[in-house]
This record gives C-alpha cells, sequence and structure tokens, in this order.
C-alpha cells in the first residue's frame, strides 16, 4: 500500500462570531499601546488534512495553529516526502518530516504540519487494521474519560455565577476560567482575577475542582505574588503563567507555591517535554496532539511523563486528543469546549467534523468499533466556510 494524494482544506469561518465580553489575559497584555491583546490570538480558520492511498483508504488530520502558513508548508515541502510512502510506517514518516525540516522546523506551524499528517496516516493505520487509534497505541485504560468544562471566559461575575452553576448541574466535576485582567492593571487586575476565581469557588463548592488559566499573560513577579494569594481557593492547577520559554522561571515558581503548575499548550515533540522534565518546571503537561508532533511524539511523552509523575492532560478536547487520553495511564482527563457559537475560534472543530464525543454527566465516551481516529467531514455548515484547497 501506498500514498498516492495528500490534499489541503484551509476552512475559513465567514459566519457570525460572538464578541460579548470575550477578554481575557495574552503574552500581549503585558504591553502598553494595545488596543486589542487577544486579537493574534483568535483564530477564525482550520486546516483539514487528507491522505489517500492506492487502495483506496483516506486518512483525515487537522491543524487549528496557523493554519494558511501550516497548508504552505504541507503544499511545499511535507507533501513530497510522503508520496509512495507506505502510510502504516508512522514512526518512519514521522522521523522523515521531522529531520527534513530540522532546520527550519522542530516547533511551531512546521510541527503543526508534521502533527496534521500524522493524525491522518494513524487514522489510515485505524481504518486498514479496522480499530480505533486508542487501541493500536495501547488499548483503554479507563471506562469513560473524565472531563472538565473549559468555557469560562466572562469576567461579568453575575455571568460567571450562573455559568458555573448550570455546568456543575450538567455533571461536570471540574471547571477552568480564564484571567479576565493583565499584567499592566497591576495590583488591582490581580484583585479582579481574585475576584473572578472567590465567585467560582463559592458557586460550585468544594467538591468540583477549579483550573486558571493566565494564557501566558504574566511575569515571574506577578505569577509568585498571584500564587501566593490563589492559595486559600484549591486550585487543581495554574495554567500558562508565563511564556513558554521561561522554564527555569516556572522551576522557580513551584518552590512558591502548593498550587500544581501546568502548561506545554505552545510545546513541542519529546525534545521540548524532555526538556520541563529535566527542570522540574512543571506538574501537567498540557500538548495538543494536532501541534506536538501528531500520535507518534504524543505517546513517547505520556512514557516520559508517567516515568516522573507528571500528568497529562491535553490542550482542546478535540478526538485528536481524546484518543491519547483514553490510551495512557498518564492521563487522568480530558478538556471540554461544547458546541457554542464561533467565539476565539477552538470552537469551529464542531461545525467541521462529524463524530466529536458529546459529554455526559462529565465524561466521555469512545466507541471501540469506530476505526482511525472516529472523525468524517460535516456539510451542515459548509456555506458558511470559505474553503480554500
Amino acid at each position: 500500500m501506498k500514498i498516492q494524494a495528500v490534499r489541503t482544506k484551509l476552512y475559513q469561518w465567514q459566519g457570525p462570531v460572538k464578541t460579548a465580553d470575550t477578554i481575557f489575559a495574552t503574552p500581549l497584555s503585558a504591553l502598553p499601546f494595545q488596543e486589542d491583546s487577544q486579537a493574534p490570538f483568535r483564530f477564525f480558520s482550520w486546516l483539514v488534512v487528507e491522505i489517500e492511498t492506492d487502495e483506496g483508504h483516506i486518512g483525515i488530520g487537522n491543524a487549528g495553529l496557523c493554519p494558511d502558513v501550516t497548508k504552505l508548508i504541507i503544499d511545499s515541502k511535507l507533501k513530497p516526502l510522503l508520496i509512495n510512502e507506505n502510510p502504516l510506517n508512522t514512526e518512519y514518516l514521522y522521523e522523515k518530516m521531522y529531520r527534513s525540516t530540522v532546520a527550519y522546523g522542530r516547533k511551531g506551524a512546521v510541527l503543526a504540519a508534521i502533527s496534521a499528517l500524522d493524525i491522518a496516516l494513524w487514522d489510515i493505520k485505524g481504518h486498514v487494521m479496522q480499530q480505533p487509534v486508542f487501541m493500536l497505541m495501547g488499548g483503554r485504560t479507563k471506562p469513560a474519560i473524565k472531563t472538565y468544562y473549559s468555557r469560562l471566559y466572562t469576567r461579568n461575575l453575575d455571568s460567571l455565577q450562573a455559568e458555573a452553576a448550570d455546568f456543575k448541574a450538567q455533571g461536570f466535576t471540574g471547571m477552568k476560567l480564564r484571567c479576565g485582567y493583565p499584567l499592566t492593571e497591576g495590583k488591582a487586575g490581580m484583585k479582579k482575577n481574585l475576584e473572578m476565581v472567590k465567585v467560582v469557588r463559592e458557586t460550585v463548592g468544594d467538591d468540583v475542582d477549579i483550573m486558571l488559566e493566565a494564557y501566558m499573560g504574566f511575569d515571574f513577579v506577578y505569577a509568585k505574588q498571584f500564587l501566593q494569594a490563589l492559595e486559600p481557593y484549591n486550585l487543581r492547577w495554574a495554567e500558562e503563567l508565563l511564556l513558554p520559554d521561561e522554564i527555569h522561571n516556572f522551576a522557580k515558581l513551584k518552590q512558591y507555591t502548593d498550587i500544581p503548575l501546568s502548561g506545554g499548550e505552545h510545546e513541542y515533540t519529546r525534545f521540548g517535554f524532555y526538556d520541563l522534565l529535566k527542570a522540574d518546571a512543571l506538574d501537567i503537561f498540557q500538548f495538543d496532539t494536532n501541534r506536538v508532533g501528531g500520535f507518534t511524539e504524543a505517546q513517547k511523552i505520556c512514557t516520559l511523563a508517567y516515568q516522573h509523575g507528571v500528568e497529562v492532560i491535553p490542550h482542546g478536547g478535540q478526538m485528536h486528543n481524546l484518543h491519547v487520553v483514553m490510551s495512557s495511564f498518564a492521563s487522568p482527563m480530558a478538556e471540554y469546549f461544547p458546541q457554542t457559537e464561533i467565539e476565539v475560534g477552538n470552537e469551529m472543530f464542531w461545525y467541521i467534523f462529524n463524530g466529536e464525543a458529546v459529554a455526559e454527566n462529565g465524561f466521555l465516551q469512545l466507541d471501540d468499533n469506530k476505526p482511525g481516529v472516529g472523525l468524517t467531514l460535516k456539510d451542515d455548515y459548509v456555506d458558511q466556510f470559505k474553503i480554500i484547497e
């Protein structure tokens, strides 16, 4: 069996976008002169990759990170490396792509491109072997996947309270909110961020896990003070307090807090996560399978993490991450974004794919009898996208 075609489709959302009170810290919010520090971190396009074999098998992969650039990398650099190769040789093909691009790759859009293709290759492998990907990666390690609700975006305290209460009632035993006030607002902003956490904790009680994300928006001094102030609220973790390259500062922060520190959404490959382990920088790894190197690298990172007592709780709840969670003892739960209006961009996969798992009473289930990743392309919303092939 050989690969005969690699196709990319860039889905650009043309439909309505919700704009009400979705404001939270970003790396740019630490700088002055920013009218909209979130603008570079909203994304309204998504890349779909299809790999077809000479025996008629088609594997689907995807990339949400910088999808227009990722498309160009696949079309111009990676596609020629795969044509006429055996798609079942996933380990070899990952190394071929990684080593061919190492001079200008190693992280970022190049790894997102490799990841999309690797996911599609594993999808083919699942269809050929008539097994879901998680079975090929080690099988079922849990009856179902515990999940946490991840859309507490609003800064309005009344809305925040109502939303948290609603999703507790739906059976979620964990939920994550964002820091709504940036570094530049200083102590006053920190106080407002603490008020948000306090409202959620008082709403959901002590039996529900609360997670807090800063999306790389703070510096070491702010983060240290903030963590000390957060101690009474018993957080499950504090996420991406600093820029991802500040590995040394994450390691220092761990000395000042009992709150678990998480990150890795913007880290890449086993090499990047080995550096985090070596520095003892994080308690929880949050790679996204469609960035980190696909299933091929995700397996390796899970093994490393499990050896060192670090949890793996991937970024995003899409199927490519759920297969990793289901197949690894390193991973106790998954993130969950329910289908909503398009708001910041990570809702779009619901509008592109059929087959995404839907939470019931705070849990997700994967089908033992659905081969591959389990996704097909959806036709319902095609008229609301501009699709570039």
